[in-house]
């Protein structure tokens, strides 16, 4: 299996997600009525991000694209991108997605997994240099606005992190947000984020990473690593890691290395698994490069990072259930 992205594998990457960034069904609504006027069509609700099967999926299904357009311009579907993007990223349809926020009883929609991929989202347009990412970065601008007040509303008011491994999970959440932040100069919304983690983390130590359930695609221990290297300097950070998971450099504990098994993909709990082989892999690749060079727990987690690779990238394709997001966590992992 590939360790890095190439252009043939980013190219079926694309393919895969324009095959369903625009496809209403099948559709599984994270949805509150407040009356029946709420009763609509998942394109009625969301003009933008009605595809992929969920919203939090299309919106990183439009970040995948857009990462790989500006990693690989002279993509044959970069037309096809184009089109998608000009097509959707409208002001009457973003106003749309907008109003849909602005309802009191949706405050909470999509907290913390889809905001932070909203953000990752606009962090991946600000970083493009071309006219069309600047417009689309314009067009995208008032939901950028509408959660990044909602991160800095909600964390003051969260006493504890969520340590799942599901959309829940608020270490994957922080580190994207904070990566949003600090690339777009949002200086309170990253020191708000770095206290938060501090808050949650600092002291964590000796974790016995039980895991995986049955349905996650995220490792709650290595995605909390994760954040805290993002937080911490890198001297701080290496004392925190070995107070975190003393055993790391023996391969423990073990479940931390052995890939999930995957028993069927049509059932879309079970599925989530592929994902966590890849956001194991993502995490485990960003820990090795943080790490000093000589630090024997670096080959430990590369090594392990490949054996993940191995396992999941197969299955990238083959059923919706998994078709539908895969290929985003995938690009995570090849381009850590």
């Amino acid at each position: 299996m590939p360790s890095t992205l190439t252009a043939p594998l980013a190219s079926r990457f694309a393919s895969l997600a324009l095959a369903h960034l625009t496809r209403e069904y099948p559709n599984k609504l994270t949805h509150s009525l407040a009356g029946p006027q709420d009763v609509q069509r998942p394109r009625a609700l969301h003009p933008v991000f009605y595809g992929s099967y969920d919203w939090h999926s299309c919106v990183h299904g439009y970040w995948l694209v857009a990462h790989l357009l500006a990693r690989f311009p002279d993509l044959a579907e970069a037309p096809h991108i184009v089109g998608v993007f000009d097509a959707h990223f409208t002001d009457e349809n973003m106003a749309g997605e907008r109003a849909y926020l602005d309802l009191p009883h949706n405050r909470g929609f999509e907290r913390p997994y889809g905001w932070a991929w909203l953000l990752a989202l606009a962090a991946q347009l600000h970083g493009m240099t071309t006219p069309e990412a600047s417009r689309w970065s314009r067009t995208l601008a008032p939901l950028t606005e509408t959660f990044v007040e909602r991160f800095e509303e909600f964390l003051p008011k969260a006493t504890y992190p969520l340590r799942v491994g599901t959309h829940f999970n608020t270490a994957f959440a922080l580190t994207l947000a904070l990566d949003f932040a600090r690339q777009t100069s949002r200086d309170t919304l990253a020191q708000l984020i770095e206290k938060t983690a501090r808050h949650w983390h600092e002291g964590d130590a000796a974790c016995q990473a039980w895991e995986p359930s049955g349905d996650e695609f995220l490792s709650p221990a290595l995605m909390e690593a994760v954040l805290m290297s993002r937080v911490m300097a890198a001297d701080e950070f290496a004392a925190w890691f070995t107070r975190f998971l003393p055993g790391l450099a023996a391969r423990e504990p073990a479940t931390l290395f052995l890939p999930a098994t995957v028993t069927d993909r049509s059932d879309g709990k079970i599925a989530h698994l592929d994902g966590l082989n890849l956001s194991r892999a993502w995490c485990q690749r960003t820990l090795a490069h943080v790490l000093p060079a000589q630090d024997p727990r670096a080959s430990v987690l590369r090594e392990a990072a490949q054996i993940h690779l191995d396992a999941a990238l197969p299955h990238v394709a083959g059923d919706y259930m998994g078709e539908h997001w895969l290929a985003t966590f995938a690009t995570l992992a090849l381009e850590a």
